[in-house]
């Protein structure tokens, strides 16, 4: 049985980090067995990150290079009959989430109003002195990696105008599917609703959320995402 290790769930989603919530909806989309473990400090993860999967003790990290290893072993059921246009597609949307809808979704927890919030639900639990003083390096480490990213040298509006484009161009192909990339799922979509998800079903308000909360079809996907992946409410 594959092992997948990845942040707890908060905030009544799968999971508050895309990536890891993206991980365990593509292995609920194959149907492959597996065990969701949860760890709280990624940092003896093989990449510092999370999530990672051990199979039968071959350790993989990163979204993308898991679901590679893992449609290579195991057979890609759910791209499998994709055109190569279709394929672009998906790869351009992905990068998209990833590289750039990612760090604005980021800034609106870490930065700013949000930040109270974040702060409580992330190092609420743990104890004195560690409650105080991880929560400063944490931030900064973020702040940090945002200004290396590119995207936090900008102004607050700016960096939500980045973001709504984002979710412009997902709306965009909501708009004509159910899904992503047609009429059924494919491994695209277990991104498309991490990120979507994680930007319209929690407390964190920004005008990336205003504006998803102004696309139906969003919260239609959604619940179609829950509805098909996730009806037993618990990890497989």
């Amino acid at each position: 049985m594959i092992k997948l290790y990845q942040f707890p769930s908060f905030w009544d989603l799968p999971n508050i980090s895309p990536f890891c919530m993206k991980m365990e909806t593509y292995l609920r989309m194959t149907g492959l067995p597996f065990k969701a473990i949860k760890v709280g400090n990624p940092a003896k993860s093989p990449k510092g990150k999370l999530p990672y999967i051990n199979d039968e003790g071959c350790i993989v990290a990163d979204t993308s290079l898991i679901i590679d290893y893992l449609k290579l072993k195991y057979g890609d059921s759910l791209d499998a009959n994709l055109s190569p246009l279709q394929k672009a597609q998906g790869l351009a949307l992905q990068r998209m989430m990833e590289e750039h809808l990612y760090w604005a979704l980021l800034y609106s927890r870490w930065m700013g109003e949000n930040w109270p919030i974040v702060k409580k639900t992330f190092f609420g639990r743990l104890s004195l002195p560690l409650r105080i003083i991880l929560p400063t390096l944490a931030q900064k480490t973020v702040q940090k990696a945002m200004r290396g990213h590119g995207l936090g040298l900008h102004t607050t509006e700016e960096i939500y105008q980045f973001g709504v484009q984002d979710l412009q161009a997902l709306s965009a192909f909501l708009t004509q599917h159910e899904f992503l990339l047609g009429e059924k799922p494919t491994s695209i979509d277990a991104c498309g609703y991490a990120f979507i998800a994680n930007t319209l079903l929690t407390p964190i308000d920004s005008p990336m959320k205003e504006y998803a909360k102004s696309q139906k079809h969003f919260a239609d996907y959604c619940e179609r995402m829950k509805k098909l992946y996730y009806s037993d409410n618990g990890d497989k």
